[in-house]
């Protein structure tokens, strides 16, 4: 195989279904505070910062430490048509400021939802640990949208309340990058 077959970007899509409605997964993804428990998180490493300006154009900024390494995941919104898609072009700092395009699809299922992510312009060598990260994601983000649901039956029997979920769009609070 040849340096250019490898460096040829490739798509590849992650799906995994959820018991929570379509509305809860969407908002996961552009809420801060639950976004840096899940989104380029492990259950042991949730994010050290998490900054998102959820509007098209808008930029977004997480920011992992592994060890002695700070990793920034950072892009820009491209589509946000709540709560069905979600498109971001994903800056690549390995590939010197190249960017690759991420879509989310959510379909509300009759329990739940169904989330598929599509992950476009990945290098071939890193295809398999970019389906596995994206696989590790959707699974932390399962377990999120699994405790906010317990929390909310919680509060639910606790007060006739519902719980709310709250996004973040633009403002000084989510701008510091």
């Amino acid at each position: 195989m040849s340096t250019r077959d490898l460096q040829a970007p490739r798509s590849l899509r992650v799906a995994r279904r959820f018991e929570a409605p379509a509305p809860r997964a969407f908002d996961a993804w552009l809420d801060p505070a639950l976004a840096s428990r899940w989104l380029f998180a492990t259950a042991g490493r949730p994010l050290a910062h998490a900054a998102i300006d959820a509007r098209i154009d808008g930029r977004f900024r997480l920011v992992e430490r592994c060890d002695e390494r700070v990793v920034v995941h950072a892009g820009r919104y491209l589509e946000i048509a709540r709560p069905r898609r979600l498109a971001f072009a994903l800056d690549d700092p390995t590939r010197g400021g190249a960017t690759t395009r991420v879509s989310v699809d959510v379909v509300a299922l009759r329990a739940g939802c169904k989330l598929v992510v599509t992950h476009e312009g990945v290098l071939r060598e890193r295809v398999a640990d970019a389906r596995g990260r994206w696989e590790g994601m959707l699974f932390g983000l399962a377990t999120v949208l699994a405790a906010a649901r317990v929390a909310a039956s919680g509060r639910a029997a606790e007060s006739p309340r519902t719980a709310r979920v709250t996004l973040v769009h633009g403002g000084t609070s989510c701008n510091t990058f």
